[in-house]
């Protein structure tokens, strides 16, 4: 009898290291931890750019369209013999220096749209926090620039603290989150551009996967790993677009409005 318990123990202990190797093999989809970057009344343009740098490559998403040069003017490097973005944004529009230029970009983005592009940009206000948004200028000033963005640009009620989220995990940008907040999937696709790289029931552009029947291809619980992670999979046909996709919308948005985006895109057959 004892043989025999054993051996059952050693089949049990055998199957748990088993299963432990195999879980430990599986990639995890890994939260970090925000970092905050306070911005108190003294802050230095040096920090304000440095605030404003990791909001352009994280939760801004700015890259997405902003650092390639051919879906909307590029903002990391000379736009077509015009120079850097900080030299050039004061020349674009009379009547304007560059930080009211910059400030009407991410506010009113359909304002002045650069000649060659299409007005597919999101209003930015809507997603970022005023600290967040104030940093971005500054950073944007700093490329050939002289950044003149101070504290006193930033209102005073809003948070002097702007974080630079870079993991997934519910509930950012601006006041009340993305899209204020709101659960409804029109209003957070609205909010979130996702219409500036994807078509759906006949709105938004090609550059993306068509969204307007991803229910016949994807499930709920596919939709939300991919907005969350979207490096998780890539549609067939879009392998150059790797890595494009913007990976903070889940820390962008609560999580009822994950699920409730993820539930209405999945009703999409």
């Amino acid at each position: 009898m004892w043989a025999t318990n054993l051996k059952v123990v050693g089949i049990v202990l055998g199957t748990l290291a088993l299963y432990t190797l195999i879980a430990n093999k599986i990639p995890q989809v890994q939260s970090e931890v925000p970092q905050t970057l306070t911005l108190g009344a003294n802050v230095t343009p040096e920090q304000l750019v440095a605030a404003g740098e990791k909001v352009f490559n994280g939760i801004g998403g700015c890259t997405t369209c902003h650092g390639l040069g051919t879906r909307a003017p590029n903002l990391l490097t000379d736009e077509k013999g015009t120079g850097a973005i900080g030299a050039r944004c004061g020349k674009r529009e009379a009547g304007k220096d560059c930080k009211q230029y910059l400030y009407e970009s991410l506010d009113d983005p359909k304002a002045y749209v650069v000649a060659g592009y299409q007005p597919i940009m999101p209003m930015m206000t809507k997603q970022l926090s005023p600290p967040q948004v104030w940093s971005v200028i500054a950073f944007l000033e700093s490329q050939g620039g002289t950044v003149d963005v101070t504290a006193s640009d930033i209102p005073a009620t809003s948070s002097t603290s702007t974080t630079s989220p870079t993991g997934g995990g519910g509930g950012g940008g601006g006041a009340g989150g993305l899209a204020g907040g709101a659960t409804d999937p029109k209003a957070i696709i609205q909010a979130a551009g996702c219409l500036a790289c994807h078509k759906l029931d006949g709105q938004g552009q090609v550059i993306a996967p068509d969204l307007t029947h991803v229910g016949s291809r994807r499930d709920a619980e596919s939709i939300r790993k991919k907005i969350l992670d979207p490096a998780s999979s890539i549609a067939k046909g879009y392998e150059k677009l790797a890595g494009i996709m913007p990976k903070t919308f889940g820390t962008m948005m609560s999580a009822a409005q994950l699920e409730a985006l993820a539930q209405y895109l999945a009703a999409h057959k």
